[in-house]
């Protein structure tokens, strides 16, 4: 029992934590919101309004420099792997889905050919995931929401 004590004790990962379920319990109100259905994708998918992996690592961030100070390796760590993860949300991830969406199109283009055509092209069953990434809007939501979670907890 001292473990899951001393673990549910740690505020840096507690502030993280916290910051990355409240994210994706916004992102699937607003999903639902704007698409009146609930997607269970939403729950747990990366993409979306605000932005889940900002939130975690800039509390994360936040949660360590109050620990630790901003003058510490720790802080520096967390800060460097923040603007690393942010940026290749908002870069190499929101990419990806965009390519993902193109992609999705293409297939369905093919796939509206006849049987005979389409079975010679061997095409994915599934489509491609389209939320990776972020756009920065989304990313300074997450970022800011993750900071005031772990500045009030």
């Amino acid at each position: 029992m001292p473990f899951l004590y001393e673990l549910l004790g740690n505020y840096v990962l507690m502030s993280a934590l916290l910051a990355w379920v409240v994210a994706q319990a916004l992102k699937t109100i607003i999903d639902f919101a704007f698409n009146r259905k609930l997607n269970p994708q939403r729950i747990v998918g990366s993409g979306g309004m605000p932005s889940s992996h900002s939130a975690l690592v800039c509390a994360f961030m936040v949660a360590t420099a109050r620990q630790f100070g901003m003058s510490s390796f720790n802080f520096a760590l967390a800060f460097i792997f923040a603007v690393v993860v942010m940026y290749d949300a908002m870069g190499v991830r929101r990419a990806a889905g965009e390519q993902a969406k193109v992609i999705n199109i293409i297939v369905d283009n093919l796939v509206d050919k006849t049987p005979e055509e389409s079975e010679n092209l061997n095409l994915p069953e599934k489509k491609l995931q389209e939320y990776l990434g972020h756009t920065p809007t989304q990313v300074l939501a997450g970022a800011v929401l993750g900071g005031v979670i772990a500045f009030i907890l």
